[in-house]
């Protein structure tokens, strides 16, 4: 909970300043302090504040002028698992006793942080942050993430509701002195909290959920002796529609990401060509020009999904979007982990549509993706029609393939459907499909589209009687979330009714890989 802000007053050069740790015969400072900058709330008992002293230590900081405390900061670590977005202070403090301390946890939680009025100007404030930061450095932590008031909303509650106001904050229309502070120094907003503290009259008891990203974090290696098996999968159904600007895009994706993953899932998949109606913008272009206007998006969309990724603790396969690069056009999936990492798959071969319509050319890689919930593939519709390519993805280990595609008509959708069915029994792997629903009336060759989407598995014993783990409604916007176990793809391999992979006859027929083309500037792997 901050309470902080930086304004002009002393310098720093009139005191003694020193960065500590607090220690338990600070409580008497730290209580003059409370009460000398709260309005709302009460303060600490000598025994709440213990509890914290004494489960995490290095967490707890202040700077002293003399000896005497004029700033503080309190924080705690808790598992990005257990961290539900929509939380109450009381929740994640256990109703105020301080005793949530995680030590295993992989997220620095920022409880207080406040600033003698006395001392506010001297850049206090941010010197308790960069010593957050760099805690959370040291511990090798994910991020930092606290609950923030917004104390001037009040004067703006009555005319703006928390998001424009968090907008405006973030345009420099309107100043806050806790979340423009908290914006100053690297933090996002990742979520607006209702109730969060419920007396907060100045917030109307709302709050920011603002997280900051620790750039270093390499999540660790989980031990081969307890390497997942159960994976979630969510899948969207994405309805196309009129979307008057990239903001109103990313919000309509945020959503979806922020839906799933609060249903704790691994994974969410995005259709091929799912920023299509940006194209509207640029239809008087031509088709061919308008999706090379398009592609200017298409890296800004990227950088934004890694960040959504990253803030929602889920990988994204961000469906497909078009690339535009050393005057060539491609088709494009993004991995975007959940660690900030991202690569790329390119669409191998193009639809005749595609290249008739807008020139497009077939991208020269294809691999397997590590991930923290297993080994995965992507091929982007047509691409699924073509078993050469699932088949060198199991040969590397795929456990999960994810097809993002984009039909117009039911008779396209078959053939993904079908294809992508097929490649689960003869790959022995799950396939995961996403498409899109309803109309584009102003973008020429994507007007209008057929989608079911769904989760297939191998057809055996141990999978659903029809091989199919889940599956949408025909053309309706949607999301499915689903479970795979993924020890089961190693019981079929051994002990399977049938045994596709094992049982090839490698003696009169074998799959390959040819020597690499050049890639014409795609990327495979992003930061």
């Amino acid at each position: 909970m901050s309470h902080t802000q930086d304004q002009n007053t002393l310098s720093e050069e009139e005191h003694k300043l020193v960065l500590r740790n607090l220690k338990s015969t600070d409580y008497e400072d730290v209580v003059s302090l409370m009460r000398n900058i709260y309005q709302v709330g009460g303060v600490w008992r000598k025994e709440q504040l213990e509890t914290l002293l004494k489960s995490f230590p290095e967490g707890q900081l202040c700077i002293a002028d003399k000896g005497r405390v004029v700033a503080f900061a309190l924080s705690l670590m808790i598992d990005s698992d257990d961290l539900e977005d929509t939380h109450t202070y009381a929740e994640i403090t256990g109703n105020y006793r301080l005793n949530t301390h995680n030590a295993n946890g992989n997220i620095l939680y920022g409880i207080e942080i406040g600033v003698h009025q006395d001392y506010q100007g001297m850049r206090l404030g941010r010197r308790l942050y960069n010593a957050r930061k760099e805690l959370c450095e040291k511990l090798a932590l994910k991020s930092i993430v606290a609950g923030g008031r917004m104390p001037n909303y009040h004067l703006y509650k009555d005319k703006l509701s928390p998001k424009e106001y968090i907008e405006g904050v973030k345009m420099k229309e309107i100043y806050d002195p806790v979340l423009t502070f908290q914006l100053s120094n690297g933090f996002h907003v990742k979520k607006v909290l209702k109730d969060y503290l419920p007396y907060d009259q100045e917030s109307d008891a709302y709050a920011t959920l603002i997280e900051w990203h620790n750039i270093y974090y390499t999540k660790k290696k989980t031990p081969f002796n307890t390497r997942r098996t159960n994976v979630r999968i969510g899948v969207v159904q994405w309805q196309m529609r009129h979307t008057p600007s990239l903001d109103s895009f990313m919000d309509n994706v945020e959503f979806f990401v922020d839906a799933v993953s609060g249903y704790k899932a691994d994974f969410v998949l995005f259709p091929e060509y799912f920023n299509a109606p940006l194209m509207a913008a640029f239809n008087e272009m031509g088709s061919a020009q308008a999706i090379r206007h398009l592609a200017q998006h298409t890296e800004e969309i990227r950088l934004r999904m890694v960040d959504l990724a990253l803030s929602y603790n889920i990988n994204i396969i961000a469906g497909s979007m078009p690339v535009y690069e050393e005057g060539s056009l491609y088709n494009v999936s993004y991995l975007c982990r959940r660690d900030g990492t991202c690569e790329a798959q390119y669409k191998i071969h193009p639809t005749p549509s595609e290249v008739a319509e807008w020139g497009m050319q077939g991208g020269n890689q294809l691999q397997v993706f590590q991930t923290d919930a297993g080994k995965i593939g992507i091929l982007i519709c047509y691409d699924s029609e073509f078993p050469e390519l699932s088949r060198l993805l199991a040969d590397e280990g795929m456990e999960i393939l994810f097809v993002p595609f984009s039909t117009d008509m039911q008779s396209g959708y078959q053939r993904v459907q079908i294809c992508s069915k097929a490649r689960a029994i003869e790959n022995e792997c799950y396939v995961a499909i996403a498409g899109s629903v309803g109309n584009l009336p102003k973008v020429i060759n994507m007007d209008i589209q057929y989608a079911q989407s769904a989760i297939f598995s191998p057809s055996d014993f141990s999978f659903p009687q029809n091989a199919i783990i889940a599956e949408g409604t025909p053309n309706n916007e949607m999301t499915i979330v689903a479970d795979v176990d993924l020890k089961l793809l190693k019981n079929l391999h051994l002990r399977g009714s049938v045994r596709n992979l094992q049982d090839r006859r490698k003696d009169l027929y074998e799959v390959r890989r040819l020597p690499k083309k050049p890639t014409n500037g795609q990327q495979p792997h992003i930061n």
